[in-house]
């Protein structure tokens, strides 16, 4: 387990998980091997701790990739991934259930990741509301791997891959990206196109 020390303005968050825990713990000897997402949002309703250690866990890895796809290889990222995970675990009862535990997890960390970017002014998007489109690159796309087009997508200019990343693999609509980043439906799909016109050259450039 990485644990990622942030001591500029918030309590580490791994630190709950300190006491009770030593190096030959594991999954398997926290929670039964059946254990399933109904059972973990119970143990964190009772703010068990081993409910929570094996959350995080489980989930860490892959939410940590979903902050870096908005705020790259930056401690903006931890700090993302450390408060979202607090808001995990102080609002849990704010989950429904019957819903996707980790749909629940991946939209609090995609609003902790949108809020650095604007504490950061890393956001900026003109108010166009003409849209213009030159369609999806296809055939560019089959004929690279996930990682060079994960690569592409991370040197857009943070605006575009904000909105792409929302659209394209969040997959929110433009009414609720708009409202999401304050910014008129319009002007979303004006970005969205952009950006894929964007990474269409981007991808040409590589395949040349």
């Amino acid at each position: 387990m990485v644990f990622f020390s942030n001591p500029r303005n918030h309590l580490d968050i791994f630190a709950i998980f300190a006491v009770g825990f030593n190096k030959s713990s594991t999954l398997t000897n926290i929670l039964p091997s059946q254990t399933n997402e109904r059972e973990w949002v119970r143990l964190c309703q009772k703010q068990d701790r081993k409910g929570q250690y094996a959350v995080y866990q489980h989930y860490a890895g892959r939410m940590m990739a979903v902050c870096r796809r908005y705020l790259g290889q930056s401690p903006d990222a931890e700090d993302a991934l450390q408060e979202g995970f607090m808001k995990v675990f102080t609002k849990i009862d704010q989950f429904t259930e019957g819903k996707s535990f980790e749909g629940w997890i991946r939209r609090i960390m995609v609003n902790e990741s949108l809020m650095k970017l604007r504490k950061n002014g890393s956001i900026y998007h003109k108010d166009i509301d003409e849209t213009w489109d030159v369609g999806q690159p296809a055939s560019a796309l089959m004929q690279l791997s996930t990682s060079e087009i994960e690569a592409i997508i991370a040197e857009m200019p943070a605006g575009y891959r904000t909105i792409f990343n929302l659209y394209a693999i969040e997959g929110y609509s433009h009414q609720e990206i708009g409202h999401m980043l304050q910014i008129s439906e319009g002007t979303s799909k004006s970005q969205l196109s952009r950006a894929r016109a964007l990474l269409q050259t981007k991808m040409k450039n590589e395949l040349v």
